[in-house]
């Protein structure tokens, strides 16, 4: 499709519907770097909700009726047009009173159903954990004591956290062509649901924030340098920016609808970038070496505070149980802060803050771990795998700066 394709025209309609929206909700629109003409025409005439659903459904049956392109990536951007659109419409209807279960909300909004699993799962893993954890009591209490000593006091925390994004944005930069004048500001932020933030201004700029309610284990400098920024989310939003506004003209790309299928690539692709960064042993090394001792912990524990957190990571779908459990009304909110403490693992003061995680974000968590390992599997199914560096970061980045929906990189949609 060229500069004068139809769908250019229905593309501005539609960031004229995400901007309409964001006016009803105001954690819609995580970004927006489009003409400020667009935005300022909303302000002055603003759409009921009513009106949003209704212009929805009509852009989106113009879309259908276009035809199937013949161009790989034109097929892409007009699939993922019409299911953001089909989730912008259900985010609006949400608004209006709305309700559904946990996973037709998630199958709605992100083109995803996370698998249930059972609570079995997590006491298995809870028993290989009581063999790791020395001390006495019970695990929680015993992985509360154990992480005290690994926790960045707060004098330490800028230093720690640059230097991980410096070796994050060095090792993505290896493989991925960044712009020239990309660039972040790193600030620390309070009284937030969530523990780190990526907010992209456009022109390959992020202001990235660190949330220190809660004190921060030495594991999260890496965790959060890659997945707001290389080759997370400052990465991705980079390449969306590059390819597809500048090099095509794709003005969709210019606005980002947080409760889209757009977000389980961003945070799937975000999640699994700690991995492409920082691969197995290499983490280790790089922590053990630099992050330690920044952080005045002794580098001699490593090894072990890494196979702790090894196996902890396999209890994340521990969360999605918890969201799951809480937003269909089989749980309280008492109940899913008591799920949490035993079998995520958290402290009484993060399980808080995840509760409220949940009744801000509903069942968005599961863009996280799922979108992890669906962005995973696509990655590897297409030849990129842990002993073939150089394909793994190409199909990565490929993923990065493409439309692609969860259902393509399932298979479900061609």
């Amino acid at each position: 499709m060229n500069d004068d394709s139809p769908v250019n025209a229905l593309a501005e309609t539609y960031v004229r519907l995400v901007l309409a929206l964001g006016k009803h909700d105001g954690d819609f629109v995580d970004a927006y770097y489009g003409p400020p003409a667009w935005r300022e025409e909303i302000e002055e005439s603003p759409l009921s909700l009513e009106q949003i659903i209704e212009r929805a459904a009509e852009l989106r049956a113009s879309l259908t009726s276009l035809g199937r392109p013949e161009q790989e990536l034109e097929r892409l951007r007009l699939s993922y047009l019409t299911r953001q659109l089909e989730a912008l419409g259900m985010r609006a209807r949400m608004l209006r009173g709305e309700r559904l279960d946990f996973d037709s909300e998630s199958l709605a909004l992100y083109d995803a159903v996370a698998p249930a699993q059972p609570e079995s799962a997590f006491a298995t893993v809870l028993r290989k954990l009581e063999e790791l954890l020395p001390g006495q009591g019970t695990v929680q209490e015993r992985y509360e004591r154990f992480r005290i000593p690994f926790m960045i006091a707060p004098e330490r925390l800028d230093r720690v956290f640059r230097a991980a994004i410096d070796e994050s944005r060095l090792r993505s930069a290896r493989w991925i062509a960044l712009p020239e004048e990309e660039s972040f500001t790193l600030e620390y932020v309070t009284k937030k649901s969530w523990s780190g933030y990526n907010w992209y201004r456009g022109s390959c700029a992020s202001l990235i924030q660190i949330n220190t309610d809660l004190p921060i284990a030495i594991d999260r400098a890496v965790d959060l340098a890659s997945h707001e920024g290389y080759p997370g989310h400052h990465v991705y939003n980079c390449l969306l920016e590059q390819r597809l506004v500048r090099g095509r003209a794709w003005m969709e790309f210019t606005v980002y609808a947080l409760f889209s299928p757009q977000s389980l690539i961003a945070e799937g692709t975000a999640n699994f970038g700690i991995a492409m960064a920082f691969p197995g042993p290499e983490r280790v090394a790089f922590e053990r070496e630099v992050l330690f001792p920044l952080a005045g912990l002794d580098p001699a524990r490593t090894e072990q505070y890494y196979r702790i957190h090894e196996m902890v990571q396999r209890l994340s779908y521990a969360g999605n149980e918890a969201a799951r459990g809480y937003l269909n009304g089989t749980m309280t909110s008492d109940d899913a802060l008591e799920w949490l403490v035993r079998y995520a693992l958290m402290s009484r003061e993060r399980a808080e803050q995840r509760v409220s995680f949940f009744e801000q974000y509903r069942s968005y968590v599961i863009n996280y771990n799922l979108g992890q390992d669906l962005v995973k599997a696509y990655v590897e199914g297409n030849g990129g795998t842990a002993d073939n560096p150089r394909r793994r970061w190409e199909v990565f980045a490929e993923l990065l700066g493409s439309p692609r929906l969860p259902s393509h990189i399932r298979g479900d949609r061609s």
